[in-house]
């Protein structure tokens, strides 16, 4: 098993992690703030738009107007609540077989990538990103189909020393073929 802490990453296991969830990394805090952010915004454009829109037709019937606001304000904070849950169930793993990803709770699922099928790695970092002092990985694979994995919301630091590590595999891999 490869130890995380030898990267320099921060690694938050302890008696209050169970056995099975050993390894399992969660995204930084303040990828909570972007994600909740995101969600957010998201709802926040075609409410503004709807009103907008809707304000001038609905004018004279303020009722209406008012429910349909608060649709869109209750709409807007499931999508924050959403935005919480989204990383709160979304944690990564780095071992001797390569890189895993886990997200969801109800809907769970869980990619692996084994470092034998990495075949480049990229970093990107949006503008809230870089303003939140966090960047996405973007692991490409051989094949197709759903050939990248993208982690959103990791420590830019940390984003960088897995990339770097990663590919050290991969050119290690190179050099043994």
């Amino acid at each position: 098993m490869i130890d995380i802490e030898d990267l320099g990453l921060t690694a938050p296991d302890g008696p209050d992690v169970p056995e099975g969830d050993r390894g399992w990394q969660p995204l930084p805090p303040q990828a909570r703030t972007l994600f909740m952010l995101a969600g957010g915004l998201g709802a926040a454009v075609p409410a503004v738009i709807t009103l907008a829109a809707g304000g001038a037709v609905l004018w004279h019937r303020p009722a209406l107007l008012a429910a349909v606001a608060a649709g869109w304000l209750l709409f807007g904070l499931f999508s924050v609540w959403l935005g919480h849950k989204k990383y709160r169930y979304t944690h990564w793993l780095l071992d001797d077989d390569g890189f895993a990803l886990r997200r969801g709770r109800l809907w769970r699922s869980e990619t692996r990538v084994p470092g034998s099928r990495v075949q480049h790695l990229d970093i990107s970092r949006g503008p809230l990103e870089r303003r939140f002092g966090l960047a996405t990985l973007v692991i490409h694979t051989a094949g197709t189909k759903q050939s990248a994995v993208t982690v959103p919301g990791l420590d830019a630091d940390d984003a960088e020393r897995l990339r770097d590590h990663l590919a050290q595999r991969v050119e290690h891999d190179d050099d043994d073929a």
